[in-house]
């Protein structure tokens, strides 16, 4: 897969294109990032990306002409990260990862220029209700998280157990020792019985999702058995609370 960034700021993708998960996944080849300067679509003598807006305001506009030349350059979905966009979430990640290429525009100042939107951005994406100073960081999130999702980059079975993926928040992970200053590992994931393992993996899943985040589990379809552990769930929670 190949992931294009748009960007005023590409020393901030350095490092992160060559650490962990990211930099195997490029060794491997699986995965390419190409992070384009937008300045050197510029072709003004002072490499100038942006400009005041009209109609007078705050702040600065990321100019059309620069954009649109450097997304002639690239293929695929295009992405503009936006507090404005749809909320970037795992489901959105899996989408993406099934794309070939896809680009996405880090956007700065007060934005980037409507035209731009209007033409040429298949869709604008936020990573939260929160307003930052550029897309950089918001463009590293979502390339780690749809890189690890590509596949041969990790094993299907490590993110198949991933918080939301399956609808749920992951289960408690341990690892050695056993016993660490009184604290003790729980003795069924001592057990080497991978079908109780399971089960209590499932059951703790739903348990934090059901502490943290029930809203989940009202979207989610449970299963027979998991309608049985979250009434035991209940149960044992209503006992601690009395």
């Amino acid at each position: 897969m190949k992931i294009n960034i748009l960007t005023l700021f590409p020393e901030m993708f350095s490092g992160f294109k060559s650490e962990s998960i990211i930099g195997r996944a490029i060794e491997k080849g699986s995965l390419e990032i190409n992070v384009i300067d937008i300045r050197d679509f510029c072709y003004d003598k002072h490499k100038q990306a942006d400009d005041t807006p009209f109609g007078g305001g705050a702040g600065m506009v990321m100019k059309p002409e620069p954009l649109m030349r450097a997304l002639k350059t690239t293929a695929g979905k295009v992405i503009y990260t936006s507090p404005q966009g749809v909320k970037f979430d795992q489901q959105l990640a899996v989408e993406l990862a099934q794309e070939n290429e896809i680009t996405i525009i880090a956007g700065h100042y007060e934005g980037i220029d409507e035209r731009v939107i209007e033409n040429n951005v298949d869709m604008e994406v936020s990573i939260g209700d929160f307003v930052l100073t550029g897309g950089e960081l918001p463009a590293m999130v979502m390339t780690d998280c749809i890189a690890r999702l590509i596949p041969g980059v990790i094993k299907k079975e490590s993110y198949e157990n991933d918080s939301f993926f399956n609808g749920l928040l992951d289960y408690p992970h341990y690892t050695r020792p056993a016993e660490y200053e009184g604290m003790e590992v729980p003795e069924v994931l001592l057990s080497g019985h991978h079908k109780n393992i399971e089960l209590w993996r499932l059951k703790e899943s739903l348990k934090r999702t059901y502490l943290r985040r029930r809203d989940l589990l009202e979207k989610r379809e449970l299963t027979k058995m998991e309608k049985k552990l979250l009434a035991e769930i209940k149960a044992e929670l209503g006992k601690e609370q009395k």
